[in-house]
């Protein structure tokens, strides 16, 4: 999982308004906390936080936290493969981020379970707002992932897309996961929300918009 510490401010920022830095930092712990027990619960022989900042009691055990590296988001989502690659070397590798909160284990056990893993290369999480929330591979090296996501325009309505054209284009068998919506404004918090009603995040949310001063 890749993840940026909920730090007011720098997270979420797209939130604000209408909640204030506070109230976004908040929800980003929440979608956090949901996100990172839901992957718990999924078999996997690591699990590899790659984290923008400091971790918190946000936390769960059984999670080994390294630090993101390189420039853009496009080298730090290839960066976190090679730490898995370096980690568990012949492994395969999802990478998940932190916007899903709503992602349920049912929507990765079966996919990625060993019995369908064979003749699959590559595991691609479309996001509703043309990006996507997850990028498997099944092979993953440092090599391969910066020839997938190096130079990939990050954070557009055609950056799935790209990354699909960049696997084709490397030859790769993709199976196809589940589509998502990315939390990044409020209309995304609130169908988000509605999808996953007795998550962390959902809570979060009614707390919110129940603060003075927050509006729609």
């Amino acid at each position: 999982m890749i993840a940026k510490a909920p730090v007011p401010g720098r997270v979420k920022t797209r939130l604000t308004p209408p909640f204030t830095p506070q109230q976004a930092a908040g929800l980003a712990e929440a979608a956090l906390g949901d996100t990172l027990h839901t992957l718990s619960t999924v078999p996997a022989g690591l699990r590899l936080l790659v984290l923008d900042g400091e971790p918190g009691d946000w936390l769960p055990p059984g999670w080994q936290v390294v630090p993101q590296s390189g420039v853009g988001l496009d080298e730090r989502l290839a960066a976190a493969f090679a730490h898995a690659a370096r980690l568990a070397p012949g492994a395969p590798a999802l990478l998940v981020g932190m916007d899903t909160p709503q992602l349920s284990a049912a929507a990765l056990a079966e996919p990625l379970s060993a019995a369908r893993r064979a003749g699959v290369d590559a595991w691609y999480g479309p996001a509703a707002d043309g990006g996507f929330w997850a990028l498997g591979l099944a092979r993953p090296t440092p090599e391969l992932a910066a020839r997938l996501l190096h130079g990939v325009p990050m954070s557009t309505p055609h950056t799935g897309r790209s990354l699909l054209e960049r696997i084709t284009e490397a030859g790769l068998t993709i199976h196809q996961l589940d589509e998502l919506a990315d939390v990044d404004t409020a209309e995304d918090a609130r169908r988000v929300a509605a999808e996953a009603p007795h998550s962390r995040f959902a809570a979060r949310l009614h707390g919110a918009e129940l603060a003075p001063g927050v509006t729609g």
